[in-house]
């Protein structure tokens, strides 16, 4: 099969090694791809994942069979139904379903149809923002504001006190986040331990479970400072035993798959459950409709199965009795990020060292390649260090290891990940 894969990070730098990996793939190319995805195939440094008739002509020029969308923008835009009405495959879901992700309000109310555990929520719009200073007085502190739409990971407060959840409502309301807060969802704040599950799913009722992670967003150690788009994670996650999944399965995963179905909301990709652990009882904090990052560096190099055989047969809505095997070592990624991150920082630093570790894998997110050939950075969040061991402890000292040996100007990373769960 000739595949396109969409996207430029560190998911799309793991989901291309996997695939690349399968001897069912003739060629993958990767739009637009980074500094260190042409490992795995051929870059289009020049097509948008947005542009889809770009894409159109990219698909019958190279003779595409299936394109994986890495990110959610393209699947919220409607790729699925663009390229379905032209015969091409899709590993993702419809425009309708990407609501999922689209809109924390359409996600809450799903979730409310179909008796799906999760936070006491209301959503709120300028004309309703009284009502929705009232709720918030009927709430214990802290104050759980997200952006109804897609902020690039920034639309979510939360807050220590009443009179600052008030004002940051009206500030939101007003447009702090542009289109995505017209909308502002106020949640229940829930107590407990994250971890992200992952489903492969083929629109007619067959799903397959991947390795669960755990990622880490904040920026320091101890989880502390600002939010980022993941400085780290760890798979498996103790806390997420037999008895925890199961729970998972019957509450969550088949209530969600029967709800597309009943809904006829067609859906053929990963589902992203974002759940909370909550006194032995998981609840959803939110949907995401594709993989996590960083959680796709560790859920990938975990999973023994092919992976363009089970892309394909979801694409197609027909899982069948393919198994999705996962290998039996514990996996650990951290991410190398620039200094000022998620702040300012700055662009085309060299990264030299070795990025070829024997007892690692280093996929590329935020990196380009000069004029020269030079890997440079090319955004806050660097290099993805990932590795494999029979214990989470020895993939982290593996993965630590690793990252001693690479080196560009003001590089930081965290030094705790995993800690907590061992």
């Amino acid at each position: 099969m000739n595949i396109l894969l969409l996207g430029s990070g560190g998911r799309e730098s793991a989901l291309a090694r996997k695939i690349s990996e399968s001897p069912r793939c003739s060629h993958l190319w990767i739009a637009p791809g980074n500094g260190g995805t042409a490992a795995y195939g051929t870059n289009l440094p020049d097509v948008s994942p947005l542009a889809f008739e770009a894409l159109e002509q990219t698909v019958a020029d190279k003779a595409i069979d299936m394109i994986v969308v890495g990110n959610e923008d393209p699947l919220v835009a409607g790729i699925y139904d663009y390229f379905a009405d032209r015969g091409v495959k899709v590993v993702g879901p419809s425009k309708a379903a990407a609501q999922l992700e689209g809109s924390k309000d359409f996600a809450k109310d799903f979730m409310s149809r179909h008796s799906i555990p999760t936070a006491g929520h209301l959503t709120v719009t300028p004309d309703t923002l009284e009502e929705g200073y009232r709720y918030l007085e009927s709430l214990q502190a802290p104050y759980v504001l997200k952006a109804d739409g897609l902020a690039a990971g920034k639309g979510v407060l939360i807050v220590p006190t009443l009179e600052e959840a008030r004002r940051s409502l009206g500030e939101m309301l007003a447009g702090q986040f542009g289109k995505a807060s017209q909308k502002v969802v106020i949640e229940e704040f829930m107590d407990g331990i994250e971890c992200s599950v992952f489903v492969l799913t083929d629109g007619r009722g067959g799903y397959r479970i991947l390795p669960v992670a755990k990622d880490y967003k904040r920026v320091g150690e101890g989880d502390t400072g600002l939010n980022t788009g993941g400085m780290g994670a760890v798979s498996p996650v103790p806390f997420a035993d037999r008895e925890f999944m199961d729970k998972v399965e019957e509450r969550i995963i088949r209530p969600t798959i029967k709800g597309l179905l009943d809904e006829g909301l067609v859906y053929r990709g990963f589902i992203f459950l974002g759940l909370i652990n909550v006194g032995g009882d998981p609840k959803v904090i939110e949907y995401n409709v594709r993989m996590g990052d960083p959680e796709t560096e560790v859920v990938m190099p975990r999973l023994a199965s092919d992976l363009v055989d089970l892309l394909e047969a979801a694409a197609a809505g027909d899982l069948g009795d393919l198994p999705a095997e996962i290998r039996p070592e514990a996996a650990a990624t951290v991410i190398a990020v620039s200094g000022g991150y998620p702040g300012s920082y700055r662009k085309g630093l060299p990264v030299s060292g070795e990025l070829h570790p024997a007892e690692s894998i280093v996929f590329h997110a935020g990196t380009a390649r000069g004029a020269d050939g030079t890997l440079v950075t090319a955004g806050g969040r660097v290099l993805a260090v990932t590795s494999l061991a029979a214990t989470l402890e020895e993939a982290l000292a593996k993965s630590y290891r690793s990252l001693q040996g690479i080196k560009f100007d003001g590089m930081y990373f965290r030094r705790d990940i995993g800690r907590d769960v061992l």
